[in-house]
């Protein structure tokens, strides 16, 4: 997770454990590998309850605690949203050989992730449900926002959802919009709706939009797509620091209309807003949740209905 502010939030001093130590958990199966370590489907030997551990990486801190992890520790003790993953726990530290000395993170069990479902052979989301996942998904995104808190790493498989439908926002870190790829190193909240227009695509479209290998590959993609920048559309772009470094040696024009033209008329429209290349002209979770989109039918389906 990315902070708007990084001032606002002391994250120098080492964070402070719960009193449960991770040898109170019974590992059951690793669920998945993320940037900063594995991730483990365990059970509360007391209570029986389901829980994840998100195990630390600690091989390359040579200075103490990951700098990423107490951050996230922090923000997460600060968000507290039916669409932001819940953390059970400060944390906790193994004080046998059970789990070797790991550090581990306690979060609430989720039973998918959107890749996941969407990965699924024959499965094509039905509009009702991509009105609901993505209604749920700029919730807790504005919820983020307004609390001046970045996701920065909006994708499918950072998007969990358990088997009751609910969407929750988890593992934050690298976005790659074009303000970002272009190397700027001021920005907002417009990254994150950046990428939640690249998840609503890939879920209206069935594949991923812009299936770039490395950066200079994902920039080619967004311009032939959305266009190539100028000043005209996009003021102030030619001072971003890669910006001569990639720019396209020939004229692009915008064909985001015309790719998609068989999408919705409502849901084109907002993906418009969201793929806009110039991030102050970006639409915002807030208004994106009043477009016309999610007020037309089919209305957006109870999160109990879904694929779960």
């Amino acid at each position: 997770m990315a902070i708007a502010a990084p001032g606002q939030l002391n994250v120098s001093e080492s964070p402070s454990w719960g009193s449960r130590s991770v040898d109170c958990f019974e590992k059951l199966e690793q669920i998945g590998e993320g940037t900063y370590g594995q991730v483990y489907m365990a059970r509360e030997i007391r209570t029986g309850e389901i829980v994840a551990l998100k195990k630390i990486r600690m091989d390359n801190e040579r200075e103490g605690f990951p700098i990423t992890a107490i951050r996230e520790i922090k923000i997460l003790k600060k968000l507290h949203h039916e669409n932001v993953l819940r953390k059970m726990s400060k944390g906790g530290q193994a004080n046998g050989n059970k789990y070797k000395g790991g550090i581990y993170m306690v979060f609430e069990y989720m039973d998918h992730d959107l890749t996941g479902l969407a990965d699924r052979p024959g499965m094509r989301f039905s509009v009702p449900q991509i009105k609901c996942y993505m209604r749920q998904l700029l919730t807790g995104l504005h919820y983020c926002h307004v609390n001046q808190v970045l996701h920065r790493d909006i994708k499918g498989s950072n998007l969990l959802i358990d088997n009751e439908g609910n969407l929750k926002l988890a593992d934050f870190g690298l976005a790659r919009p074009p303000e970002l790829l272009l190397g700027s190193t001021k920005y907002g909240p417009a990254v994150d709706m950046w990428s939640v227009g690249c998840i609503f695509a890939e879920l209206l479209h069935g594949k991923p939009i812009f299936p770039g290998k490395d950066e200079p590959e994902q920039l080619n993609k967004i311009f032939e797509l959305c266009g190539a920048p100028d000043e005209v559309i996009w003021p102030g772009v030619s001072k971003i620091p890669w910006y001569n470094n990639f720019k396209p040696s020939r004229p692009l024009k915008r064909r985001l209309r015309e790719v998609f033209r068989h999408f919705d008329r409502h849901a084109l429209e907002l993906l418009e807003k969201m793929l806009t290349l110039d991030p102050s002209q970006r639409i915002s979770a807030k208004d994106a949740l009043d477009a016309e989109y999610f007020w037309a039918d089919p209305l957006p389906c109870d999160p109990k209905s879904g694929p779960p």
